[in-house]
């Protein structure tokens, strides 16, 4: 029988994230403080972060355990099931094989519990009993709600105004599962209070949101703060994904010429392709790995490779990496997720040094690739999914002209179902796109810091 999915069993389930620290070719340039301008050490972050996650972002170690009491939660929905995309090849009348992993089934509805998971234990761990966060669309508000939940601790999510707006049952969900939600920007905080006082109408960018996040939690001491994206602990927390892939990729017999995931902070890029990186630099893989941004808010693509703050208010810490700006305000977007001014230290290194391909594909583009997807495999995806799909199509119909039968995997990083405004909007045709906004883009990146 040809089989659809490929499914481990919870003995197989990986035990230990992997670090891609231990096997880069050139080490990550560090992270510097956002006043001295000089390197960041442990004692600069430990007001905002629990030690356990301050050691994991500069570990060297190729694998880190993960504690039992995280694998007992992650047990609840994973290992996650791997598909083959029969149906979809069917539609594309395309020789190439494509497979999907579905990380919809973890109950916050995407991959983002895979990190906010330890990040609340291991602050739970330190005494924490309050944390606060960023959320753009919501999955990593949502996930961390969950996790604070499990653990017992507080906390309070700014999610940006747009997404906000546009996506109401996040928010629900967040404060079902005891969180506090605000649009950012918002009036509790002064770099929030600045941006209202000269745009009431702001619509917020990630970026934004994380300097209201770490605001508070730099002004009490009975709160840490976290972050869904971008940090080295968070991409390490979810190669989790990667990992069952590479097993179940050898169920099904094969393995992916190409890998492709959306990136937005780079945590759902990171955790399935950087276990396919290490492949690539130890064992002489030739896959080619794909992220996959808007083509309004392209960091990888159109951005400068430099040190750049995290955050707008310039509270965050430094790193070098693709960015268009931390000043830069993306359009308001359907795929919340990817409205984020830069992108992972590590996914920017591994661009850089040539071991990882970007791609910015357009709104309306990644919709149509959307309903193809729901009308041959069901599954109605998030905006920020659905660029991953478009780019796994794209290269589908590659495959179709040329007669090659390339293998063919993504990540289904999270579903839909709270984005159907969006689906109908794109229907009607009311949905639009945004042109790349160069000279916002060259105002932003006016105010890099000096380093």
């Amino acid at each position: 029988m040809d089989n659809t999915k490929y499914i481990l069993s919870e003995k197989d389930m990986p035990t230990r994230w992997y670090n891609i620290q231990a096997d880069l070719p050139e080490p990550l340039p560090p992270y510097m403080h956002p006043v001295t301008k000089q390197p960041l050490g442990p004692t600069d972050l430990a007001p905002l972060f629990a030690m356990e996650l301050i050691k994991q972002e500069v570990s060297q170690e190729r694998y880190i355990d993960i504690p039992e009491e995280v694998q007992k939660i992650y047990r609840q929905f994973r290992p996650s099931p791997l598909y083959r995309a029969r149906c979809l090849e069917q539609a594309l009348d395309t020789p190439a094989h494509i497979y999907y992993k579905y990380e919809d089934i973890s109950p916050a509805g995407s991959h983002k519990p895979n990190s906010a998971i330890p990040q609340a234990y291991y602050n739970m761990k330190e005494g924490i009993k309050r944390l606060t966060t960023e959320t753009g669309a919501g999955q990593w508000g949502s996930s961390l709600a969950l996790a604070c939940s499990l653990f017992d601790i507080e906390l309070k999510v700014y999610m940006v105004k747009v997404s906000y707006n546009q996506k109401p049952y996040r928010r629900m969900m967040m404060e079902t599962w005891g969180a506090k939600c605000v649009p950012s920007p918002s009036p509790d905080t002064m770099s929030g209070r600045a941006v209202l006082a000269a745009d009431p109408n702001n619509l917020g960018s990630l970026g934004l949101a994380i300097s209201e996040a770490v605001e508070e939690a730099m002004q009490r001491e009975d709160t840490h703060y976290v972050l869904g994206s971008v940090l080295n602990h968070v991409l390490l927390h979810q190669t989790i994904i990667g990992q069952e892939c590479q097993k179940q990729m050898e169920m099904a017999g094969e393995y992916p010429d190409i890998v492709i995931a959306c990136a937005g902070g780079g945590s759902n890029f990171g955790g399935i392709a950087l276990p396919f990186v290490q492949d690539k630099l130890t064992k002489n893989k030739n896959t080619r790995i794909i992220a996959v941004e808007p083509s309004s808010c392209p960091s990888l693509t159109k951005g400068l490779y430099t040190y750049d703050y995290g955050d707008e208010a310039g509270m965050a810490p430094i790193a070098k990496m693709f960015t268009l700006g931390s000043h830069f305000m993306p359009p308001p977007m359907h795929a919340g997720g990817l409205r984020y001014h830069g992108m992972a230290p590590i996914v920017s290194h591994l661009l850089k040094l040539g071991i990882i391909e970007a791609k910015a594909v357009n709104q309306l583009a990644t919709f149509e690739a959307g309903i193809i997807f729901a009308r041959s495999e069901g599954f109605i995806s998030a905006p920020e999914t659905n660029h991953a799909i478009r780019a796994a199509i794209d290269e589908a119909i590659k495959c179709r002209e040329t007669g090659e039968r390339k293998v063919i995997l993504f990540n289904h990083s999270g579903h839909g179902y709270f984005d159907m405004t969006a689906y109908d909007a794109y229907m009607s045709g009311q949905l639009s796109d945004y042109e790349y906004p160069a000279e916002k883009v060259k105002e932003a990146q006016s105010c890099l810091p000096q380093i």
